[in-house]
């Protein structure tokens, strides 16, 4: 009897190991989360300013030609994108990746930071510099006063290129914050989606083609940018958009980068989704007046509204707020209702009604307005 008690209890100790190692399995099936060979990386959705995955995200390190994320960015926002500028000689010939510009050689703005950024040329980094603030030092003090606005607080540029200096880092987290700005700006975003164009200088004719694969082989990428030193190893920041739904991945030293972000990236669309709530004018409503010169006013919204939520989640119910009525006068975009979403009894947004058109009130008839009309 005690025999058969002892193999009971071994029975259920294997079941339960058993059982434990399935549930793990499950487990890690289902968020299928990715190993990747970076030493430092994160996946940043910028609308909710959501960390969806970190591995060593703080850790400072040399992050090569990412640098000219910053670099462009600043680039755009302090100088006309058509102002012709000279390649002077701290740039022909610099070490690195380049656009080989000759002394004396000139170029537009924008032809430049596409140079920057599809080529990744080391000497269009030094040429926008010099013409942002007159030298690299003072280049590289606007772009840490830059990266600290944007609160990427472990960061510090010591060069527009990214070049190897142990005073130059950042941080993959740091460096998804950067990003995320720079996407806002619409030349920006122009510049690091482009393949492949052809840019004329006063000498010459260039065909610059984007090293960045993802650009064809993942869909929804729109950029952003490459990078390599043998210290830093190889760098990358890209970002996609399917949906809807934008994501920013950075790795920083990844012997396999490319595989990185692809994973990285299907891990975020495989748990989060964007959701549509409203899109203009979808929501239209009429209410009475009074006092007006038209009885009734139309009102609709005039925005429209996502969320980005989990995949899967609950039913999301819609709340109309309108008056029984209005008195006159109203104006056109007069905030008259809204509407209002909830996700498990919790609000998640909301758009606002607006009146479509303006109403004047109506002049009162009246004995005084009478005789005002026959002394007129």
């Amino acid at each position: 009897m005690y025999e058969n008690k002892t193999k009971i209890i071994l029975l259920l100790i294997i079941l339960s190991i058993i059982f434990s190692v399935f549930t793990i399995f499950i487990s890690s099936a289902s968020l299928n989360v990715p190993s990747v060979s970076a030493k430092s990386a994160v996946l940043y959705e910028p609308e909710t300013k959501q960390f969806i995955y970190e591995k060593n995200a703080d850790a400072k390190l040399g992050i090569a030609s990412t640098t000219k994320i910053m670099t462009a960015l600043l680039a755009i926002e302090n100088l006309p994108l058509d102002q012709v500028i000279a390649a002077d000689s701290s740039a022909v010939g610099i070490e690195g990746s380049s656009m080989y510009l000759e002394l004396g050689e000139q170029l537009t703005v924008l032809d430049l930071i596409y140079g920057l950024m599809l080529n990744s040329a080391n000497d269009a980094a030094m040429v926008l510099a010099n013409a942002v603030s007159g030298d690299v030092e003072k280049f590289a003090e606007l772009m840490n006063e830059k990266a600290k606005s944007l609160g990427a607080e472990n960061t510090n540029f010591v060069n527009p290129n990214g070049l190897d200096d142990k005073n130059h880092y950042s941080t993959a987290r740091d460096l998804s914050l950067i990003t995320a700005y720079a996407l806002e700006n619409d030349t920006f975003r122009e510049v690091v989606s482009t393949k492949k164009i052809t840019v004329q200088s006063n000498l010459k004719e260039r065909l610059l083609v984007n090293h960045n694969k993802l650009l064809k082989n993942y869909s929804g990428c729109i950029g952003v940018k490459t990078g390599f030193t043998k210290t830093c190893g190889r760098c990358l920041v890209s970002a996609a958009n399917v949906e809807g739904l934008e994501l920013i991945c950075v790795t920083v030293n990844a012997p396999d980068d490319w595989r990185d972000h692809t994973n990285l990236l299907d891990y975020g669309y495989s748990i989060l989704e964007s959701v549509s709530l409203a899109k203009i004018g979808q929501f239209q409503y009429t209410v009475p007046v009074i006092d007006g010169d038209h009885e009734t006013i139309d009102i609709e919204n005039t925005e429209e509204l996502s969320v980005i939520r989990n995949k899967g989640g609950s039913e999301i119910t819609a709340k109309t707020e309108i008056p029984q009525y209005i008195v006159a006068p109203v104006n056109e975009g007069d905030v008259i209702g809204k509407v209002s979403f909830y996700e498990n009894g919790e609000k998640i947004g909301e758009v606002d009604l607006k009146a479509k058109t303006s109403i004047i009130k109506k002049e009162k008839k009246g004995i005084f307005n009478f005789f005002f009309n026959l002394i007129k």
